[in-house]
């Protein structure tokens, strides 16, 4: 059985490294360079780094993070968040990272998906769906900013809702787009997506735990790598989030940022769990 893997994720904002709820109310989490230093000795499979203010302007100083952190730390590196042009990948490639999460590209054109594989290859295309329970019952006039999309026809969602169904979230939370979060996971797959980074905006930054039914349903629903992102309070969430919601890879900020716990707490407690980790 492969070994599932913990990623610690910065959230960078004009080279500092923020946290908050729901990407609001953010607060200093320190360097990412000195975070990734640290997580790398530390054991972790992975790291992600989103920022999160892509702006033209700011794009240099996240190649600047992701050149020095390659430069130190041998542990691959997935970095997200303002990704529109395929030169944008190309350049973050070149500046050392190995994985490319793509979100709002994605959603306005999803061959974009298929376009960035072809070129990249798609062990390093991750799509990252940020996804939103939809209310019983709710119709499309009741919620400002819900809209169909006829370009997309086979994943639009449907309503009113009816039964559990996530839409798909953009703008850090802010806005939804009609879309079936479930099927639009396995568009991304069939378009090229090499691997999905799923979070849910309903627990980001609660400490409640993943949406364990959201994971489990889009582990379930495609055959590529599921990150499961949201939510992470205590290293029994992290065990929830392999065993109950079916991911590949847990992903957690706050816990390992603010050293509520270490990279080696959590292998050592979901090893002796029976989950297979790398020590």
């Amino acid at each position: 059985m492969l070994a599932k893997r913990i990623i610690p994720c910065l959230d960078v904002k004009e080279g500092r490294v923020v946290k908050g709820i729901s990407f609001l109310n953010l607060r200093d989490a320190g360097d990412p360079v000195d975070n990734a230093l640290y997580y790398d000795k530390e054991g972790a499979d992975e790291l992600v780094f989103l920022d999160i203010t892509a702006s033209h302007e700011k794009r240099k100083i996240i190649l600047d993070v992701v050149e020095k952190t390659a430069n130190d730390v041998f542990m691959p590196l997935t970095v997200g968040g303002g990704i529109r042009v395929l030169d944008d990948i190309r350049n973050l490639l070149n500046a050392g990272c190995d994985k490319i999460s793509i979100n709002t590209a994605a959603v306005q054109d999803p061959y974009f998906i298929s376009r960035a594989a072809e070129r990249f290859g798609t062990q390093c295309i991750v799509v990252a769906i940020d996804a939103k329970r939809v209310a019983e019952g709710m119709t499309e006039a009741s919620g400002e900013g819900w809209f169909s999309d006829a370009s997309l026809k086979d994943v639009v969602l449907s309503l009113p809702a009816r039964g559990l169904t996530w839409a798909l979230s953009t703008h850090g939370g802010r806005k939804m787009k009609l879309i079936d979060s479930v099927k639009w996971a396995r568009k991304m797959e069939e378009l090229g997506a090499g691997e999905i980074l799923l979070t849910s905006m309903d627990r980001d930054g609660t400490k409640e735990g993943y949406d364990l039914e959201l994971t489990r349903t889009i582990s379930e629903a495609v055959s590529i790598p599921v990150i499961a992102s949201g939510g992470v309070g205590n290293l029994e969430h992290l065990y929830a989030g392999f065993v109950e919601g079916k991911a590949d890879a847990v992903l957690a900020a706050s816990i390992f940022h603010y050293r509520e716990y270490t990279i080696r707490q959590a292998k050592e407690y979901l090893n002796a769990k029976g989950v297979p980790v790398r020590l």
